[in-house]
């Protein structure tokens, strides 16, 4: 990592200050095609909230697995509204019938066709999203209490195809995050799936990979 980001890092999240809007205009000012995903899982409306506070315009991207529940479906939609978000779907190649038809339900994580499974309805999507989308800042909603992969990552850095990777709540608990939710008078919704994650705890493999 370069000497930049690590001061960068330092100055908004290791020394303490938690000054996640503060990261969000610096990171802003770094390029000009930023993204910021999405799932629409608990909390998410902080994130989008933040961005979008500063650039209405950002565009938000979801990777729309096609197996969410109906109240994380109702959740977005409400989000979306609500914050009048420039949204972006991208979704699998195939439909959730269309697999299912000839593959059967949703495979288990022991199931040797999970990996493939997570490739077909949230890797692909992404990286498909990535592709047409050409982002030089992305921005994310991963925080250090998620799972023990992310309590190892940096707020700010660099993959290796030059993309700013920002996650401005990393330090936050869950109690940052509803009071902010509280503040700013946004929904929120814990009827969650994540069909690539399934365990709260259990990293799907898009934040490792990229």
């Amino acid at each position: 990592m370069s000497s930049e980001l690590d001061a960068i890092n330092n100055e908004f999240a290791n020394n303490g200050s938690k000054n996640p809007q503060g990261l969000v205009e610096w990171a802003l000012a770094q390029g000009a095609r930023p993204i910021c995903t999405t799932n629409f899982r608990p909390f998410e409306a902080v994130i989008l909230h933040m961005v979008s506070q500063v650039r209405p315009d950002i565009p938000i991207v979801w990777m729309d697995s096609g197996y969410n529940t109906e109240a994380t479906y109702q959740f977005a939609d409400e989000v979306i509204k609500q914050l009048n978000l420039n949204i972006v779907s991208f979704v699998p190649k195939r439909t959730r019938a269309h697999r299912e038809a000839l593959e059967g339900p949703m495979p288990g994580i022991d199931d040797p066709r999970h990996a493939a499974f997570t490739q077909e309805v949230k890797l692909e999507p992404f990286e498909r999203a990535l592709r047409e989308m050409q982002p030089d800042v992305w921005f994310t909603a991963l925080r250090a209490e998620d799972t023990p992969e992310r309590a190892k990552m940096q707020p700010v850095s660099r993959n290796s195809d030059g993309l700013l990777k920002v996650a401005p709540l990393l330090q936050w608990n869950a109690k940052d995050m509803y009071q902010y939710l509280q503040a700013h008078n946004l929904p929120n919704n814990f009827d969650y799936f994540d069909p690539t994650k399934v365990e709260e705890k259990r990293e799907c493999g898009l934040h490792l990979q990229h």
